[in-house]
């Protein structure tokens, strides 16, 4: 089930960010973010059912910002046990949805060049790759993939 984040899925959400290689924003980044006006592009997706006490019980999240008409995502992660069964999937759809229905017109995102299966899940949903940022991301330096998809 996707769902809006709040600030009790916040712990779950930096585990899973520390976990999964991303540009480490942290607890009070997340907080701040769900304090501003676009917290509604702040999204969860969770189990379906109550978890047992062993499972977690948010599976991916994805964070964007919409300004002046277009949607960058910020970060898009699922726990590495759930990975390859649609829920990034389902996280970019949602979004994506949430922002045509607001009527943005296009969405971009930056992802590691060396991240494949990421830019692969990027393409199922439409985006293309459009420009190359050098060096953009550090720990490890590498540079980045700039992909968009128009929504209109």
């Amino acid at each position: 089930m996707i769902a809006q984040m709040s600030e009790h899925d916040l712990l779950e959400v930096v585990e899973i960010e520390e976990h999964s290689g991303l540009s480490r924003w942290g607890w009070s980044a997340y907080y701040s973010e769900l304090q501003s006006v676009n917290r509604e592009l702040m999204l969860i997706a969770r189990h379906d059912h109550e978890p047992a006490e062993h499972e977690h019980r948010i599976l991916g999240y994805i964070i964007a910002r919409e300004t002046a008409g277009e949607l960058h995502i910020n970060n898009v992660a699922v726990r590495e046990d759930q990975r390859r069964r649609g829920i990034g999937l389902a996280l970019l759809t949602k979004i994506v949805d949430e922002a045509r229905r607001k009527q943005v017109t296009t969405a971009f995102l930056e992802v590691r060049s060396g991240n494949l299966a990421a830019q692969a899940l990027y393409e199922k949903v439409g985006f293309q790759a459009i420009a190359r940022r050098e060096g953009y991301y550090t720990e490890p330096k590498e540079d980045a993939a700039i992909m968009s998809l128009e929504l209109t």
